[in-house]
């Protein structure tokens, strides 16, 4: 399931598109050394999520996944089984779902949730409200599945 093509404004369709983690590091983990090493983040968040045996989905969102050279960090949400426990988790994972100590030992913007968390509204509702961006316009994001 290939990743569709950047739009004119360097950024995916709107839409939540299905991938691989391999499939997003082929599109978007080269080109630069700002990329590389961002992607070296993301594979680790992946790695570290994966783990923990409760990964049901990642969502990647931001600049890594356009065409910008020189993105800042990576930008995701993850998504744990109901039966996650943030307290049995080794020490890594503790400080990556931290939002804060994840910003400055990561370098990512990571958000985390349990489908069970959800009051408001369904598991593709909430991945579907990643697309908003903050000047209120859509983009793509992309879905990992474990």
């Amino acid at each position: 399931m290939a990743l569709p093509n950047l739009n004119h404004a360097g950024e995916l369709p709107v839409g939540v598109h299905q991938a691989t983690i391999s499939e997003v590091i082929a599109q978007f983990g080269s080109g630069t050394l700002r990329r590389e090493f961002v992607t070296a983040r993301l594979r680790q968040i992946y790695q570290l999520a994966k783990d923990t045996g409760y990964l049901q989905q990642l969502i990647i969102f931001g600049s890594y996944i356009t065409a910008k050279p020189e993105p800042n960090d990576v930008d995701v949400v993850i998504i744990f089984g109901d039966d996650f426990d943030l307290t049995v988790c080794s020490e890594d994972v503790k400080r990556l779902l931290n939002h804060q100590k994840a910003e400055n030992e990561f370098g990512a913007s990571i958000f985390w949730i349990r489908p069970s968390l959800l009051l408001l509204e369904t598991l593709d509702e909430f991945v579907e409200s990643w697309q908003v961006k903050r000047d209120g316009t859509r983009r793509g994001i992309i879905e990992v599945g474990k």
